[in-house]
């Protein structure tokens, strides 16, 4: 996947475009910076890392800038093939193809074409025997990253429930435990970020019982879940944020384990 965006000057110094407020214009930016080779980005994602809110991408939405795919806040950049001219023998396609194809059926997508120096397809990814990526490749987050090695202590643990307080009691067994994926454990710890950064610090009990719930809990639904509480929060809906998020919480948890 390109490494590189460009933007058009004909959107982005519209008057449409600077109109809008300069919070909904940047989350466009990093739309556009994160997007795939489609134009696809995990909106989600990007809004947590910039701090932007739902309303920003409301806006970006209601003026026709992009378009959200799924509840998951998938989203297209409407004007990507303006924006963007990648070469053919360059292009990777999106995780997303299919769902981009589904809900905009009469988009144009670009096609992948095999290298001219190696004959080889760089729209798909290579795997090996057992169906895994070769080593090497880039994903939407950067290189691919294989064998991780693991720290004797969750990184979850270490990063965040550390350092909630310096004079923390709080023991190692509600930490995160160490057989978590890796990748999991830091995309987990960006919500709990995000979750102090909507709420506030917590007390060590709520901060505990959080832990031990998000232990129980995937991280897709985890995100889900902190989705929703940012938005309550940004809105003003909620008096007690904790005893609110660990009520939802347990159900969630208890929703997860009765489907197993």
């Amino acid at each position: 996947m390109a490494q590189r965006r460009m933007f058009s000057k004909r959107i982005v110094e519209s008057a449409r475009f600077l109109k809008m407020p300069p919070s909904t214009q940047a989350l466009y930016f990093h739309l556009g910076l994160h997007a795939d080779d489609d134009g696809v980005v995990e909106g989600y994602n990007v809004m947590m890392q910039t701090g932007a809110t739902e309303d920003d991408l409301k806006i970006l939405v209601a003026k026709n800038f992009v378009t959200v795919l799924n509840d998951d806040l998938v989203t297209y950049i409407n004007d990507w093939r303006e924006n963007n001219r990648i070469r053919a023998d360059r292009k990777v396609d999106s995780i997303y193809k299919d769902l981009l194809l589904k809900m905009l059926p009469d988009i144009e997508i670009q096609h992948a074409k095999a290298r001219a120096d190696t004959g080889k397809r760089t729209g798909v990814k290579q795997l090996e025997e057992d169906g895994r990526p070769v080593d090497n490749q880039w994903t939407t987050n950067g290189p691919h990253r294989s064998g991780q090695s693991r720290s004797g202590q969750s990184r979850l643990g270490q990063s965040s429930i550390g350092q909630v307080r310096s004079s923390s009691s709080i023991v190692p067994s509600e930490e995160l435990p160490v057989d978590k994926d890796e990748e999991d454990d830091d995309k987990k710890n960006k919500l709990l970020k995000e979750i102090k950064k909507a709420a506030g610090q917590p007390t060590e009990s709520e901060w505990s019982s959080l832990i031990t719930l998000v232990n129980d809990l995937p991280w897709e639904k985890f995100r889900l879940v902190v989705m929703d509480f940012v938005v309550k929060i940004h809105d003003k809906k909620i008096q007690h944020p904790y005893h609110y998020l660990l009520t939802v919480m347990r159900e969630k948890v208890k929703e997860n384990e009765d489907a197993i």
